[in-house]
């Protein structure tokens, strides 16, 4: 009975692992910013590229934030040439969102996403909920409390249903 009721404590008391909400990402308008900054607000984190046949989500991005930004949500954009589809600098991505879509949303400069080089918020994401981008446009919707609400693929539309429903419910709360 000891031996069960040890392992059973060995695997309940086992540090809870979370996602790195902390680490700081560069923004790509200069400086850094971070998830945590916006802690109790719902998060859409996007990894993206310029020169994707998903590129023109962009488009979709901007109207979902701006549809439930004044609600709270913030869609945070990632700029990755880990698929090898970004443009040369933060400074050609930059002009080219705000040229291409009129995009206004936070973004970071250029991030890895995957792999060993990895950005810490990615590498807890794989590690506590075995997501990692398999592609560009990948999606990771942060509830409020800072766990992760859902994942969506590539091919999943920033406007679908099944995003905007998710953010609804969260901003109900």
């Amino acid at each position: 009975m000891r031996l069960i009721f040890a392992c059973f404590l060995a695997v309940f008391a086992a540090p809870v692992m979370a996602l790195d909400l902390d680490a700081p990402f560069e923004n790509i308008d200069g400086g850094s910013l971070r998830i945590s900054d916006w802690a109790g607000q719902p998060v859409l984190v996007v990894n993206t590229a310029s020169r994707c046949g998903y590129t023109p989500q962009y488009e979709g991005l901007q109207t979902l934030y701006e549809r439930y930004r004044d609600r709270g949500l913030v869609v945070l954009a990632v700029p990755s040439d880990d698929f090898r589809q970004e443009l040369g600098s933060n400074e050609e991505v930059k002009e080219f969102c705000e040229m291409t879509f009129g995009i206004d949303m936070p973004m970071t400069g250029m991030t890895h996403v995957r792999g060993a080089e990895a950005h810490p918020f990615f590498a807890s994401l794989k590690a506590e909920e075995g997501f990692a981008p398999r592609w560009n446009f990948n999606k990771v919707l942060i509830a409020p409390d800072g766990s992760v609400a859902a994942t969506y693929r590539s091919r999943t539309k920033p406007l679908a249903g099944a995003i905007t429903k998710e953010i609804e419910a969260l901003l109900a709360n």
